[in-house]
């Protein structure tokens, strides 16, 4: 169906005069006469029936109306859109991990929104593991995710944008918690309160043990870095875990690690395969600038003893 065909149908509707609605629509009368004809056509039905020198709508032709202009209405809707989204504007779809929700994202959404402020931007923030903002960015349910980095059989672009230092908690009366900072060669003998599998910190902090040369006791097993801090606050055993300002709320004593030397990098993750909104394309640019100047997450006492 001819959707010039389909305005002409609208205006003659509202106008209810040929005359008027051609020089309304600038085409000539025989013009829109032949599109209304052809309409008429098409669906089988009349849709306009004369009134004196107006132009009245049939049953069929007050019926169909309702279904022109809504179809219409959805259509310039949509050009619209896309419209806006070649000109850098619309949704950026983002997933992160939680503790980047803290500050890190907040504050580089509102920077970008602050450096356009002319344009009509969104974000929708979401959080979860690694595995799950992977499996959403594979399945276009985000435009950038920002996470641990990625296994390199997924084909993803990866690079990175901050730091989390690790760090070793462990209750208030445990024999480490005096310290300043610990070998992880000394939390060999203790219990611990470890990552499970299925976290994308399991096998860093296993490769933390196994460059110290030992195997940890692992007591409890869980997915959350802040579940295990609950759990050693409560005596469980003592963790290494990603540092949080939530460690300062907890009743524990919170341990820099002086070896192995490590700190956790976050990437910003992108699906080359798919393309990327000039919005969502604009966001990665600015967040990749801002990454050489950005401070890492750390804890707000001196590495040193």
């Amino acid at each position: 169906m001819n959707l010039d065909y389909l305005r002409y149908f609208v205006r003659l509707a509202e106008v209810g005069h040929y005359t008027k609605a051609a020089e309304q629509l600038c085409v000539t009368q025989p013009s829109l006469s032949h599109a209304i004809r052809q309409l008429e056509a098409e669906l089988g039905v009349p849709l306009f029936e004369r009134a004196g020198r107006n132009t009245t709508l049939t049953r069929f032709g007050a019926e169909f109306l309702d279904c022109a202009r809504q179809a219409l209405s959805t259509l310039d809707q949509g050009v619209s859109s896309l419209q806006r989204s070649a000109q850098g504007e619309g949704l950026i779809r983002l997933g992160f991990l939680r503790p980047l929700g803290i500050e890190y994202i907040p504050r580089l959404a509102a920077r970008f929104l602050e450096a356009n402020p002319g344009k009509r931007l969104r974000f929708d923030f979401h959080t979860d593991r690694t595995r799950g903002l992977l499996e959403g960015l594979l399945a276009r349910n985000f435009d950038l995710v920002f996470s641990s980095r990625p296994a390199p059989d997924l084909g993803l672009t990866a690079l990175p944008v901050t730091q989390q230092d690790l760090v070793l908690i462990a209750p208030k009366d445990h024999p480490l918690a005096g310290r300043h900072s610990v070998d992880l060669s000394e939390a060999l003998p203790y219990p611990q309160v470890y990552f499970s599998r299925s976290s994308g910190l399991r096998d860093l902090v296993d490769s933390l043990f196994t460059a110290v040369g030992g195997t940890p006791i692992i007591a409890y097993e869980t997915e959350e870095d802040q579940v295990i801090a609950g759990l050693v606050a409560q005596g469980f055993g003592i963790a290494v875990v990603p540092y949080m300002d939530l460690l300062l709320k907890l009743d524990l004593a919170i341990l820099q690690i002086s070896a192995p030397p490590y700190r956790r990098d976050f990437f910003l993750v992108t699906n080359d395969a798919v393309f990327l909104s000039p919005a969502a394309q604009a966001f990665r640019t600015f967040v990749l600038h801002c990454s050489s100047g950005a401070a890492s997450i750390s804890p707000p006492f001196s590495m040193e003893p």
